[in-house]
């Protein structure tokens, strides 16, 4: 019988409904896959890794020091401002871009910490 399989057919109700009910919402889900679709990409996780250890800096600082251009790093930061997960703030012509919340780094060090735990091990336990 392959792992990924049941080994009976009967299914348990009363559990199945338990879990069910503690499920996120669909509005939830969505926008968790929206969040994590956004932190799939490497040039915003450079972006965030920039942030995270400067507090804040320039749209041309911050696309110098992950190696993109300004247009990419610019467009990459409306995308993060518009979801939330990035801050501006405006002075005069310059527009310098901080981590909307701690949020975003706790989920950044857990995402590193997961990374880091499983280098190496990539079996099923």
């Amino acid at each position: 019988m392959p792992a990924d399989s049941c080994a009976s057919t009967g299914i348990d109700a009363d559990r199945v409904a338990e879990i069910r009910r503690s499920l996120p919402s669909d509005e939830t889900v969505q926008d968790l896959a929206q969040v994590f679709g956004l932190l799939a990409d490497p040039g915003r996780l450079r972006l965030i890794a920039a942030l995270l250890e400067a507090g804040e800096m320039c749209v041309c600082d911050l696309a110098e020091t992950t190696g993109q251009s300004m247009s990419a790093a610019s467009h990459a930061l409306r995308l993060l401002r518009a979801n939330r997960v990035v801050r501006v703030r405006r002075a005069g012509r310059m527009a310098y871009y901080r981590l909307a919340d701690s949020h975003v780094r706790m989920l950044f060090d857990l995402a590193i910490t997961h990374v880091d735990h499983g280098e190496g091990d990539r079996g099923d336990d």
